[in-house]
């Protein structure tokens, strides 16, 4: 079978922002759903490891763009395993137009596999006799030209921002907060005209541990280090804590971190 799956579709106008382009969420959700695909062809599907107690994990997801897929554009995402290691496998994107060929960008993710009684990580190689390796394409043989995940540090200067509670809508499969929701919360920190003038260059985000319904959402940043030309921030890190004000973490359990570098 080969080792690159090819996703295709549309930006529909209920999933484009008042610019025209495709919402980051929206885009996100589709480069999971070319990761589903291509795992369930390959027999690692999230409902085929639900049959043995395992599902998969986002651990981590960086997306760089160049531009956004604008409304009624067709568009393509190549998906392929870039590694596979003990406890985690990176997984690479592709973003292009259907039409023309031209890229809008890439995307790069790290996933853990969990045993779905206990939530830890479990072996990838243990599972199917290492069947997982059969798909592997080596930076050498398929490059993914971005720039791998950064590391993520707030200091005692970060500021909260916004705490929001968590509902129905939120949560996914799994029984935890969706990662796309996370990315939905976060940019809905931002002003309307933050998006008119500004467009996402590179989102970084890093999943942590799990939330569920019902808990608190704490939104903190970091005080930019470098502003563009109007003052607004060139980038931003943040972190999103659960359950802020109790005894026992009275500053929140640290879920979420993500990196925002705007053009």
């Amino acid at each position: 079978m080969e080792k690159i799956e090819t996703y295709r579709f549309t930006v529909e106008p209920f999933h484009v922002d008042f610019t025209g382009h495709l919402f980051l969420g929206v885009l996100g959700n589709h480069l999971l759903n070319a990761a589903g695909r291509h795992s369930h062809n390959r027999g690692w599907g999230i409902d085929q490891l639900n049959e043995v107690h395992y599902t998969w994990v986002l651990s981590r997801l960086s997306i760089e763009l160049t531009e956004m897929p604008a409304q009624y554009e067709h568009v393509e995402v190549e998906t392929w395993v870039e590694s596979v290691m003990k406890l985690f496998t990176e997984r690479n994107f592709l973003i292009r137009n259907a039409d023309d060929g031209r890229i809008y960008g890439y995307a790069r993710s790290i996933w853990a596999m969990i045993d779905t009684a206990s939530r830890m990580p479990s072996d990838l190689l243990a599972l199917k006799d290492g069947d997982i390796l059969h798909y592997v394409l080596t930076p050498e043989e398929k490059p993914c030209p971005i720039a791998k995940h950064g590391r993520i540090r707030l200091t005692p200067a970060a500021q909260t921002l916004r705490t929001i509670d968590t509902y129905y809508s939120d949560v996914d499969i799994n029984g935890h907060i969706n990662s796309v929701k996370y990315i939905e919360h976060i940019l809905d920190l931002f002003p309307r005209q933050q998006f008119e003038q500004h467009s996402i260059r590179r989102f970084e985000i890093a999943y942590k541990a799990e939330s569920y319904l019902g808990d608190t959402l704490t939104f903190v940043t970091e005080p930019a280090a470098e502003l563009l030309d109007d003052g607004t921030p060139a980038s931003l890190q943040l972190e999103i804590r659960k359950n802020a004000g109790k005894a026992e973490k009275p500053d929140g359990e640290p879920i979420v971190q993500a990196h925002i570098f705007w053009a």
